[in-house]
């Protein structure tokens, strides 16, 4: 996980050009509450995935009064990519607003949009609107559609229908430069193999003017020494000069490979060349030093970096904490946490989940139960990977008050993923026999827009049969089409329903 922190971090410097239109894109936050719109947009989304045609979308649009801003709609369908929307119905509703007289939706509209048809592999709808875009705004055709669009094909389609694909942007975004091709190269690196986005490199560098970013997006990638030292040379010797970030992702290959003593090298070369080692370099010395079991040598990289004017932040500090923890060494693990509380910084989600590991494979309830209480207290919101630590620990040992607490907390405060934790919660009810509460927590779930998953809705489904519950079950057939196709309910079950209304 901290190595993949640098990983991240160290690719979006590398395309630092696109991150100002990127971070309101990529913000995963669906917290609308302090948006004065809220209502409005929250009306329109209801109305999106409760329409049963275009026609009853229009007209319900036109009932609710709301204004379709530019604004709103951006909202909108922010909210339908978190909330995972129906894709046909949101595809309409963007048509409808967008062949208004005069409108024009705006480019986070359109790459919002490119996002969810990408995501539901309609890259046939995705590409006519990209069409369409060209002959009637190609403004919004922007750097970032290509970084969005590749990601979602990647995601799903192989490195040629990647390819091809950009290349079909060439003749629609004004500025197809190497930005483009950063872009292209980081999402191989992310969703294919380094080798794939090796050969593209290759392949098409010479169409392109290779630069640093363009190498620090390559050399994060790599997990053995050898193939990041084989460009680093290539960067060289193309009169790239490197920077911190170059070095790092050296210094991290290196400590991933357990080549420590390289790695400190490196550090001596950065501060030769006036380059200061920063946070992430000795985030991932530490990270090295646990890898060959020095837990207490890393603990002394957080006293070395500060004499060098550079202060841990909590990642370092959760880099430290992870050594102890894999070491079985909890009391250290739990000082350590409580040294950075008392320099200022407050443990975050992932600081958590290390002890929440520990736990879960030691079966070891009780202690999580305690550290999730103290989480809360610390105004700590759990992360999904925490929920999924204890959902399961609760499974196992079948405690279901616990579980329908963290249920409960979840749809309070609105912390983690409805749709994985609901799966192993809707599996430890069914499986205890708790029929009023996996109906409480379905409805609840879909409440917040969030669809139960088909496996779930069929357990729920042949308790609700068992116990003659056909009404509710009707009812709940009913919450599953708003998300599309409903689930058929069998028809004995249906005869039934009906042979009882009769009676």
């Amino acid at each position: 996980m901290l190595l993949r922190r640098f990983s991240l971090q160290s690719q979006f410097q590398c395309v630092s050009s696109l991150i100002p239109s990127l971070s309101r894109f990529f913000n995963s936050t669906t917290d609308t509450h302090l948006n004065p719109q809220n209502d409005a947009v929250q009306t329109v989304f209801n109305i999106i995935s409760n329409s049963t045609s275009l026609e009853d979308m229009k007209q319900s649009l036109k009932s609710s009064r709301v204004f379709l801003s530019n604004e709103l709609i951006d909202q909108v369908l922010k909210r339908v990519r978190f909330s995972h929307g129906n894709p046909l119905q949101t595809l309409d509703f963007y048509h409808y607003t967008g062949r208004r007289k005069g409108f024009y939706h705006t480019a986070f509209s359109f790459d919002t949009m490119l996002y969810i048809l990408g995501r539901s592999r309609m890259f046939s709808d995705a590409w006519d609107l990209i069409f369409e875009a060209r002959k009637k705004d190609q403004s919004v055709i922007t750097q970032r559609t290509v970084m969005v669009f590749l990601g979602r094909t990647a995601k799903v389609c192989s490195v040629r229908q990647t390819v091809e694909s950009f290349r079909k942007f060439k003749k629609m975004v004004p500025e197809f430069d190497t930005n483009c091709f950063n872009a292209l190269l980081r999402t191989l690196c992310q969703e294919k193999s380094m080798s794939d986005a090796r050969n593209v490199y290759h392949s098409l560098k010479h169409n392109f003017r290779p630069n640093l970013q363009t190498f620090n997006i390559l050399l994060s990638g790599w997990k053995t020494p050898e193939d990041a030292e084989g460009f680093f040379n290539e960067m060289r010797e193309m009169g790239v000069k490197p920077d911190v970030v170059t070095y790092n992702s050296l210094v991290d290959v290196y400590c991933k490979g357990r080549e420590i003593e390289k790695a400190y090298k490196l550090l001596d070369e950065m501060r030769e060349r006036d380059l200061s080692p920063d946070v992430i370099t000795y985030t991932s010395i530490i990270g090295g030093l646990g890898l060959i079991g020095q837990p207490d040598k890393a603990r002394d990289i957080l006293k070395e970096m500060k004499e060098f004017g550079c202060y841990p932040d909590v990642p370092a500090y959760n880099a430290v904490i992870r050594n102890f923890c894999i070491a079985k060494r909890l009391g250290d693990a739990y000082g350590l946490m409580d040294e950075m509380m008392s320099k200022g910084l407050s443990p975050n989600a992932t600081t958590y989940n290390l002890f929440f590991r520990v736990f879960f494979w030691s079966n070891d309830l009780q202690s999580s139960w305690n550290l999730y209480n103290r989480m809360i207290v610390a105004g700590c919101l759990p992360n999904t990977q925490s929920c999924m630590f204890l959902i399961r620990l609760f499974k196992r040992q079948e405690k279901v008050e616990m579980a329908m607490q963290l249920w409960g907390d979840m749809v309070e405060k609105g912390f983690g993923s409805y749709t994985l934790v609901s799966d192993v919660l809707f599996d430890l009810l069914c499986d205890t026999g708790k029929l009023a509460e996996s109906e409480k927590c379905f409805l609840e779930m879909v409440e917040k827009g969030q669809k139960p998953s088909n496996v779930s809705f069929k357990r729920i489904k042949v308790l609700m049969e068992l116990a003659n519950r056909h009404e509710a079950l009707e009812n709940l057939t009913q919450k599953m089409a708003m998300f599309g196709r409903p689930p058929q309910v069998h028809d004995s079950t249906r005869s039934r329903h009906q042979t009882s209304n009769l009676a």
